[in-house]
């Protein structure tokens, strides 16, 4: 877990932030989406190790240059829902960058619908924010909101009906809500809990060390999204495994994921 970060019972998050985030936005000339899934063979990709012998990667579904996480298809997806805690990243000697969200579309196709937040280690200094984002669009910075490492983030995108999707983030830590309303058109085939390497002024970034954090819980189309390990995919970055995520918690609405090669344990549900 990042430093300041702590599991409650019953699966629910707590947090607390010794960590303030730089008053600098040090990423004002870097042009940022949160891509597609950029889609790499498994059978080829290097391979993760195990944490466990009952926690087998060889389950995980798919990997990716610029996504770790879970997705699932196979249905159309109005609403998701998902909490994590915001992780904090580790100094490095060049630019790097992770975000965490949810979102719906982008696993097989070009279409995006998704808000998280943002964990960059930029020109010598850790950088925090929160965003919002609707493809083909960059990312749309949360001006109003503060972000540390250690926050309790709770996500909401939803379908109104109507040709406009509500997106709301919550800084449960902090008790700051941002929501807005947009048009989107995308055929919502995918849902998705993402730690992601996101696309900077047009490639993707080299991820950043983020530890390791916890998306526990989630929900989609308002019920338990009964995450299965084939759900789940690696990101792979200079032939080598960057982020894992664990198998899924024991009420498949949650997992961890971690910084590196090895695949962490699940949350406690």
């Amino acid at each position: 877990m990042a430093a300041g970060t702590a599991l409650c019972t019953a699966g629910a998050l707590c947090a607390f932030s010794p960590v303030i985030q730089s008053p600098v936005n040090l990423q004002s000339s870097a042009v940022i989406y949160h891509a597609p899934r950029h889609s790499l063979s498994p059978s080829t990709s290097p391979k993760p190790r195990g944490a466990t012998s009952t926690s087998p990667v060889s389950t995980l579904g798919w990997a990716a240059s610029n996504w770790s996480g879970y997705a699932i298809t196979g249905s159309t997806y109005n609403d998701i829902t998902g909490n994590w805690i915001v992780p904090a990243v580790s100094p490095s000697n060049k630019n790097t960058y992770s975000s965490s969200w949810i979102g719906i579309d982008g696993f097989n196709n070009s279409d995006l619908i998704q808000t998280g937040t943002e964990q960059d280690y930029v020109n010598g200094h850790a950088q925090y924010d929160a965003w919002w984002e609707i493809l083909p669009a960059p990312e749309t910075v949360i001006s109003s909101m503060t972000i540390a490492p250690g926050d309790h983030m709770y996500a909401h995108i939803h379908n109104n009906g109507n040709g406009t999707w509500t997106i709301t983030l919550t800084d449960v830590t902090r008790n700051e809500t941002f929501t807005t309303t947009q048009s989107y058109s995308g055929p919502a085939s995918s849902a998705e809990w993402i730690q992601e390497a996101p696309e900077v002024n047009g490639h993707i970034a080299p991820l950043a060390n983020y530890g390791e954090t916890t998306f526990d819980p989630g929900t989609v189309n308002g019920g338990n999204p009964n995450l299965v390990p084939s759900d789940g995919g690696y990101m792979v970055q200079n032939n080598a495994v960057v982020s894992v995520p664990s198998n899924p918690d024991s009420d498949t609405d949650g997992f961890n994921v971690a910084y590196g090669s090895t695949q962490p344990n699940p949350p406690a549900s």
